[in-house]
């Protein structure tokens, strides 16, 4: 059960990365109108809502994940950047830019797949494992 609990935590960050992906759209749609007009104004408007759902969600879901699996699932923009480069601006897609985003679902499958499981998981063990060194500011121990 443990397991599922694992894939829903892994889904429930693609989400949120999924939302981060809306922000390019955004983007790039801005970066086609004149500065200031209002066109422009709306889409980056819609750029700061969605960053800010994106911050708020990111900061709740890093909560069971190692740092360093969260900011690698994040690679995982790559390929909502793609699609979405393709349905709305009618972008080319290469066997090079598909090779690339393969090995990038790769590597994050296998990050995913790794043994430490959540950040929560991995503090634990390393406690309960002793590690030696004296505590630092913010709970860390050296």
């Amino acid at each position: 059960m443990k397991s599922y609990g694992r894939i829903r935590q892994v889904l429930i960050l693609q989400a949120i990365i999924f939302v981060y992906s809306v922000n390019s759209i955004a983007a790039k749609l801005a970066s086609g109108q004149e500065a200031f007009s209002g066109l422009f104004l709306l889409y980056c408007g819609l750029e700061v809502l969605v960053l800010g759902i994106y911050a708020i969600l990111w900061q709740q879901a890093i909560k069971h994940f190692d740092i360093s699996v969260a900011y690698a699932n994040k690679a995982m923009v790559l390929l909502w950047g793609l699609l979405w480069g393709v349905v709305f601006f009618g972008d080319r897609v290469s066997a090079g830019k598909l090779a690339g985003i393969a090995m990038v679902i790769a590597g994050v499958i296998l990050i995913n797949r790794g043994e430490h499981g959540n950040g929560a998981e991995s503090n634990t063990a390393r406690e309960e494992e002793g590690a030696a060194g004296e505590d630092l500011p913010g709970g860390g121990r050296s």
